[in-house]
Formats: structure tokens, C-alpha cells, sequence
């Protein structure tokens, strides 16, 4: 029978590489409209014959990383059945010792002792397989609000990636977060990677895509409580690309549906500093 986990990796790898697909497929259908006039027959052939060679690495990519991960699971799968083995082995030989001590009681102290580094070894080795198996169970995690259930490494990747952020690397943030959604796209996540996505892009000066980033946050995600500062955001962006109107009409629109909130009171002063 397959490991329940095995299935999930699988089924998670299936849905990256139908992300991954789509999402090329959509890119070579909004491009080639847009360029018809610049790209000749022989050339729009070759760029879907080099999208379909970066799709298909993608895939042998994301098939080397299953086989990987399958291998290192079913290495420690065999380890923790060792770990059981091993207990059940301490068990018996603790029986064995209690019904010695019966029997002996002229040699209490020597068994007594025995009895107690046994103890304290199975205590051990206990808490050796709770630790392992524990890398292995979901987690709860609140975030922004809301609570939901990720796997540990999906909550390790999130959590090194705003990590990453505080330390002032923006480029290697984008970099991060991007992965992340790449890898976790129905994560519990979503929505804040989202928002630290486009504060990176912020950082990094890379307006028009922290513009691009922030709207799309902000229209799937318009009752999450950072919507007011993604908004904002949006607005500072646009001044940092000289759109005042398009800055206006934004902090208008934060003013407008968010009204109590912090950001929007700093709209407000930002929106009399803008000309």
C-alpha cells in the first residue's frame, strides 16, 4: 500500500507541473497577439518549441525532486520501524530486570540502577521517534487573523522567506516567495506571500511589478486586514513611477473602502503631499 504522504507528494507535483503548464500556456497566448506583427511563422515555432523544452525540464526537475524526497521518506520510514523494534526489545528486557529484582533482592541497588539507565534510554529513544515523527505531521499555524493546517516544510519555506525579507536581500525574497507559490500554490499562504511578494518587489524598486502584485492581492483577497495596506503600497508605487492621477485615484479608492483603518488615514495625509 502507498504511504498516504507519497500520495500527497504526488498529487502535489501533478498540480504544480498543471500550474506550471497553464500558466505557460496562458503567457504564449497573451504574447503572440500582442507581437503577431513582429514574429514571422518560423519564429512563433520556435518559441513554443523552447517553451515546451522549459516545461518539460520544469517536469524532469520536479520528478528528480519526488524521486529524492521518496527516497529520504522511506530512509527514515525504515529508521523510526528500527526505533520500534528497538523499544519493544527495551520493553522486555525492563520485564526480564523487574522480574530479577524479585528473585534478588540481595543485588537491589546494582538492578535498581540497571533499571533506571534502561529507563532513562527509552525515554531516549521515545523522544527520538516522537521528534522524527513529528516532521511529518501538519501543523496549525494563525496567521493575519486566520487559522489553517501546512506541512512543516511548507511552513519552513514561508518562514524563510520573510526571514529573508528582514534582512533587506529583496532580490533573493522575490526569489523566495516565488518559489513558494510556485510550490505551495493552494497553500494557507497564499494571500500573505502574496503581500509580502509585492513589498519585496517595493523594496527591490521594482515598481511596476509590486503595482501588478498588490492589485492582484487586493482584488482576490479585498476583506483580508492587509487589503488597506496593499493599497497603500499601490498608491506609493505608482508616485514612485510619476502616475500622480493613477496614486490619486488609488488612495481614493483605500479611503473609500477602508475608511477606519490606519492606512487610511495615512492616504489621506499622502494624497495632500501628492501634486
Amino acid at each position: 500500500m502507498d504511504h498516504p504522504r507519497a500520495a500527497t507528494g504526488t498529487f502535489r507535483l501533478v498540480a504544480v507541473k498543471q500550474a506550471l503548464l497553464a500558466l505557460a500556456l496562458a503567457a504564449s497566448a497573451a504574447a503572440l497577439p500582442a507581437h503577431a506583427g513582429l514574429f514571422d511563422d518560423e519564429e512563433a515555432r520556435k518559441a513554443i518549441v523552447d517553451l515546451r523544452a522549459r516545461v518539460a525540464q520544469q517536469d524532469e526537475n520536479n520528478k528528480a525532486r519526488l524521486a529524492e524526497l521518496s527516497s529520504t521518506k522511506a530512509e527514515l520510514l525504515e529508521q523510526l520501524g528500527q526505533l520500534r523494534r528497538t523499544l519493544l526489545e527495551m520493553n522486555t528486557q525492563l520485564e526480564a530486570l523487574r522480574t530479577d529484582m524479585a528473585k534478588l533482592r540481595g543485588s537491589d541497588e546494582q538492578r535498581t540502577k540497571e533499571l533506571a539507565d534502561l529507563q532513562r534510554l527509552q525515554k531516549d529513544l521515545s523522544q527520538s521517534l516522537d521528534d522524527r515523527l513529528r516532521r511529518f505531521e501538519p501543523v496549525k499555524v494563525t496567521l493575519d487573523g486566520r487559522e489553517f493546517t501546512v506541512d512543516p516544510a511548507e511552513k519552513r519555506s514561508f518562514d524563510e522567506a520573510i526571514a529573508i525579507i528582514r534582512t533587506g536581500e529583496f532580490d533573493k525574497a522575490v526569489a523566495a516567495l516565488n518559489a513558494f507559490q510556485g510550490r505551495y500554490p493552494d497553500s494557507g499562504y497564499r494571500d500573505a506571500a502574496r503581500f509580502w511578494l509585492g513589498n519585496a518587489q517595493y523594496g527591490k524598486r521594482d515598481y511596476k511589478e509590486a503595482i501588478a502584485v498588490f492589485r492582484a492581492f487586493v482584488s482576490a483577497a479585498p476583506q483580508h486586514p492587509r487589503a488597506p495596506e496593499a493599497l497603500l503600497a499601490l498608491a506609493n508605487s505608482q508616485a514612485e513611477l510619476k502616475d500622480a492621477r493613477a496614486a490619486r485615484r488609488t488612495l481614493d479608492e483605500l479611503i473609500k473602502a477602508y475608511p477606519q483603518s490606519e492606512a487610511a488615514q495615512a492616504g489621506k495625509e499622502r494624497l495632500a503631499s501628492i501634486k
